[in-house]
């Protein structure tokens, strides 16, 4: 059976701030109110829910509880902030997920928990929701991006965080 370490999770939930952050970057501050439809979040909005996503499922899974209110307190919170607010809470996920994360023992993470109506272990609901969340998020946004006439943005700026090398 192959299992990925408890630093690997955390590397790879810090990459995952790491790219957001480097997507982020790349919104032209006149396009945050851009939706592609009506019904879906605005590019302000996307990185609001963001700034709540993560650390919070982190905790409900290991809880074992969603926390209704802690999750409302962290949405107001995000929706009361600013863009250079919300990238700076968003930054601060990269040490929050070593933080939150440091405890957990072997247990922890091959313990079985019930959400959403479904039972599986801690460490499959932090692939499921938290890390696979963070990929889909960040695609959703580096799709705003290009709807908004990023059209130099690729493969690199999505899957690593970087810009595209250019050409000698």
């Amino acid at each position: 059976m192959c299992a990925l370490t408890k630093d690997e999770v955390i590397a790879q939930l810090q990459k995952e701030v790491r790219i957001l952050l480097h997507l982020a970057g790349k919104i032209d501050r006149t396009k945050l109110d851009y939706r592609p439809t009506p019904k879906q979040r605005s590019t302000i909005e996307l990185l609001r829910y963001l700034v709540n996503m993560g650390p919070q499922l982190v905790r409900a899974i290991k809880s074992g509880t969603f926390d209704v209110e802690a999750w409302q307190a962290g949405t107001a919170k995000a929706n009361a902030a600013d863009f250079d607010g919300v990238l700076a809470m968003i930054a601060a996920h990269e040490s929050e997920y070593a933080s939150l994360l440091a405890s957990w023992t072997e247990a922890d993470f091959r313990g079985s928990i019930e959400m959403f109506g479904r039972t599986a272990t801690r460490a499959a609901w932090l692939l499921e929701l938290v890390l696979n969340g963070c990929a889909a998020y960040r695609t959703q946004l580096f799709c705003y991006l290009k709807a908004c006439g990023r059209e130099e943005l690729g493969t690199s700026n999505l899957w690593q965080g970087v810009d595209a090398a250019v050409p000698a």
